[in-house]
């Protein structure tokens, strides 16, 4: 199935991220070079990439109008799991309270999305692309990042297959208003 739509992803900052990515370089290179570590909201799993076509104005002041009303998210991962036949091994968050609301209420702001391929399953994915040795197995699941984090900022991407992802804009959690310029 190729792509071509709109994410919205959270990369993870600070300490957190940088071991993280440390992890991906080591048994998933490839990963590593794509994004920072994030967690994708709308565009994988629960709802598919928003259609390419909508206007930036508009995706804009949707996603803004949701995340005037979201606090900044204190969230934690889960130990680490094996999507059962893949060869991806996430971080996963708990896809229930907070956060399934500002996923439920992204899903549902007026704008057109493809179907999903896979249930509402938050995560930050430590590896996509390697193939899975037992050791790499091992060494992925004993990764631990129990410490919370706070998710304040809610990434716009347009992504297509091929072509490294353009970062379309950013939009602050609990923040009235216009999101941030960038």
């Amino acid at each position: 199935m190729a792509v071509n739509g709109i994410f919205i992803t959270s990369e993870l900052t600070g300490q957190l991220a940088a071991r993280i990515r440390a992890v991906q370089e080591r048994f998933d290179p490839r990963l590593a070079k794509e994004l920072p570590p994030h967690v994708t909201h709308i565009g994988s799993s629960g709802a598919g990439p928003i259609d390419a076509a909508t206007p930036i104005a508009v995706l804009r002041e949707s996603i803004a109008r949701v995340a005037s009303v979201t606090p900044p998210l204190t969230l934690a991962f889960r130990p680490p799991m094996r999507f059962i036949g893949r060869e991806i091994v996430v971080l996963p968050l708990d896809p229930h309270g907070l956060l399934r609301a500002l996923h439920e209420a992204l899903k549902k702001n007026g704008l057109k999305y493809e179907t999903a391929r896979w249930p509402f399953t938050p995560h930050c994915t430590l590896n996509y692309y390697a193939t899975l040795t037992p050791e790499s197995l091992r060494g992925l699941l004993a990764v631990r990042e129990p410490e919370p984090w706070v998710l304040d900022t809610l990434r716009v991407y347009h992504t297509r297959d091929g072509v490294r992802p353009k970062h379309l804009f950013d939009v602050r959690l609990g923040a009235p208003g216009a999101p941030s310029a960038t």
